[in-house]
């Protein structure tokens, strides 16, 4: 598996806001979407580029453009909302999946309740967005959701990771490309990364861990 650490002072700073405990929840979503901004700039510096013929207020030009077709933005959520926001802002024209996924608190195993992916997802390059790689159960499932719907090239972003999330994501899915925020140290025994930053979902959306 090809594992990305965001190296960036912006995105240093960034992280520091998302763990801190006091960051109140609209400054946890700017930051969180800012986050997602950034890492899909890294995710995506090998995207292939065409031109086509433009008329500027001057002059015309041949100007670079992406090739198409664009790629897919996958978020599983509901936390992965938080990302997609940031990563919209600077592929705004790229089509949304949403796979909704929730942790059982007992079984750390994942729940499916929703797939929605664009029909012709295994065209594309797809982007798939989830704040927290801890046990990897949702993103090992995610994955395999947008691989079943026909996709063959899958980087995953997120804002932290555990070493124990990224061995299990790479046994299972060793050709996946990882874009992260943060390595941090290890899960608790509840399955949550140390020092991570909570629940990213309700720091989110203001709602309360169950």
């Amino acid at each position: 598996m090809n594992t990305v650490i965001l190296s960036h002072p912006l995105a240093s700073e960034v992280l520091t806001a998302l763990r801190e405990r006091a960051t109140p929840g609209p400054a946890f979503r700017a930051r969180l979407r800012a986050l997602g901004a950034l890492l899909l700039i890294e995710a995506t510096r090998d995207l292939p580029l065409t031109s086509r013929r433009i008329e500027t207020p001057l002059v015309p030009m041949d100007a670079p453009e992406l090739a198409r077709p664009l790629p897919a933005l996958v978020s599983v959520l509901r936390a992965g909302d938080g990302l997609l926001a940031g990563m919209l802002d600077m592929l705004p024209d790229a089509p949304v999946g949403q796979i909704g996924l929730w942790r059982d608190h007992t079984t750390l195993r994942p729940v499916e309740y929703l797939v929605k992916l664009p029909r012709d997802i295994g065209r594309r390059r797809v982007f798939l967005a989830d704040p927290m790689l801890a046990t990897a159960g949702t993103a090992v499932a995610a994955v395999t959701r947008v691989k079943e719907a026909g996709a063959t090239e899958i980087s995953m972003l997120c804002a932290l990771a555990a070493p124990e999330g990224i061995n299990v994501l790479n046994r299972a899915h060793p050709d996946v490309s990882l874009f992260i925020g943060a390595l941090d140290e290890r899960l608790d025994e509840h399955g949550y990364i140390v020092p991570g930053l909570g629940d990213a979902g309700d720091r989110l959306f203001g709602t309360t861990a169950e």
